[in-house]
């Protein structure tokens, strides 16, 4: 049985890279021993259920190239540029075989720990590495067509190493900011001397003056470099055994809060708490949302916990302003309106807003603000009803229709047409031709 159990831990140990060989050694004599009293020691040291176990190594596969290469139809072949960057990458591997057209090759933010595999590579001009692992600089010797080396924020003492770059003669552009040897003294002349070639060093234009300066001094800056380069050298490896056996936490919180090293142990413990807090994400099922209550009305769910502002008191329409990330991908959003609610995903995350009155959906628009980046949503109310808008009619139309009205004065004609017409002949002809007769039957009329 202890046969079986040592062939087990040897072919887990073969398995994986985060379990040290020294742990299956002592968990392998707790067990020939076989005292029952040491199995919880052995158990604790191989630390069977801690986030090793949890943590993969990402390695460089053709179908991650191919998924990165989807600007060039996903043929790798005559891949140009390929940006492989904050992918938990370990090992440089496969890259020089399959795409030996690269020019631009991006791996920032992994946790690669040697610079290798990558001599086939006669046409990379663009290198970036910054955020890694890295302690030495090696194997760039045949890129040819080097221009431009990235090697900010890794871990870079040795920088004697710095000088197999002398063979890349058209090395122009180097950075190495953030790395332990930029604090030795004499470090910049040190690099400028043994680098004739470069123009740039961390951002900073090489001027002739401190080139001819660094060349007259190389003697004593090569000693002072060296000797600081000794002293980071013994610290880096007590600093290894320290960090050999990490620091157990019961729980993430207290991982997170407490003081760490800067070291490259230390990023990988990092990654491997994140690997595992995502193992456990993708493991724990989600609880489905409820958008809608029991007798159909839709819920007002802010999943997003988005800000936002809603306007409901205009009798036209309802207007919705939420105060999305101003450079959120407009591709993560998703906009659904409905006769009584509106829906927003943003990211995966819903915002859902019902609505009282009933709104046009084929008349609805959303739009984002270029400037801020707010998402605003107007949606028309059905039974708003536009008052009838009578029109004034102006005033240069009055003036030409009464212009075109012409006024005719007509007179009353009697007798012939040249004729006079005279009033008072009228009322003499009606008097003489009034017979007044009066009846006794009539009282006189009476002047008071």
């Amino acid at each position: 049985m202890d046969v079986f159990i040592i062939l087990f831990l040897l072919w887990l140990w073969t398995s994986t890279e985060y379990i040290d060989f020294m742990q299956i050694l002592m968990f392998c004599q707790c067990c020939l021993n076989y005292n029952p009293s040491d199995l919880d020691t052995a158990l604790s040291i191989i630390k069977l259920t801690d986030t090793n176990l949890f943590f993969q190594m990402v390695r460089i596969t053709e179908e991650l190239i191919r998924k990165k290469s989807e600007h060039n139809e996903g043929i790798i072949g005559t891949l140009e540029e390929l940006s492989l960057h904050q992918e938990d990458v370990e090992k440089i591997e496969y890259v020089h075989n399959w795409c030996k057209d690269l020019q631009i090759l991006l791996l920032q933010s992994n946790l690669i720990s040697k610079i290798e595999n990558l001599n086939k590579l006669k046409k990379l001009q663009y290198l970036n590495l910054a955020i890694n692992n890295i302690e030495k600089v090696e194997n760039l010797e045949n890129c040819e067509s080097l221009e431009k080396l990235d090697l900010t924020l890794n871990f870079i003492g040795n920088i004697e190493s710095i000088c197999s770059l002398k063979a890349n003669i058209h090395l122009k552009y180097l950075y190495i900011v953030g790395n332990p040897c930029m604090d030795y003294e004499g470090y910049r002349d040190y690099v400028i001397a043994k680098l004739p070639q470069i123009e740039y060093l961390d951002t900073s234009e090489v001027t002739r003056s401190e080139r001819l300066k660094a060349l007259q001094t190389i003697d004593e800056t090569e000693i002072k470099v060296k000797k600081a380069q000794k002293a980071y050298e013994e610290f880096r490896a007590k600093q290894r055994d320290r960090l050999a056996y990490p620091q157990e936490f019961q729980d993430d919180e207290e991982f997170w809060k407490a003081s760490s090293e800067h070291a490259p142990e230390t990023r990988v413990e990092i990654s491997k708490r994140r690997s595992k807090n995502k193992v456990k994400e993708e493991r724990t099922e989600k609880k489905p949302i409820k958008l809608y209550a029991q007798d159909g009305r839709p819920l007002n769910i802010n999943q997003a916990k988005i800000d936002f502002k809603f306007e409901y008191d205009d009798p036209k329409e309802y207007v919705l302003d939420m105060a999305v990330y101003r450079y959120l991908d407009t591709n993560l959003i998703n906009v659904d309106v409905q006769p009584n609610y509106v829906r927003v995903i943003i990211k995966g995350k819903v915002f859902q807003l019902g609505l009282t009155e009933e709104v046009y959906v084929d008349k609805s628009t959303a739009q984002r603000s270029q400037t801020t980046g707010h998402l605003v949503i107007k949606m028309p109310k059905v039974n708003y009803k536009a008052p009838l808008e009578i029109k004034p009619v102006e005033a240069e139309k009055l003036l030409q229709m009464k212009e075109k009205i012409v006024i005719k004065h007509a007179y009353l004609e009697v007798g012939e047409k040249d004729q006079s017409l005279d009033f008072s002949k009228i009322v003499e002809n009606n008097r003489k031709n009034v017979t007044v007769v009066e009846d006794p039957d009539i009282p006189p009329l009476e002047y008071g």
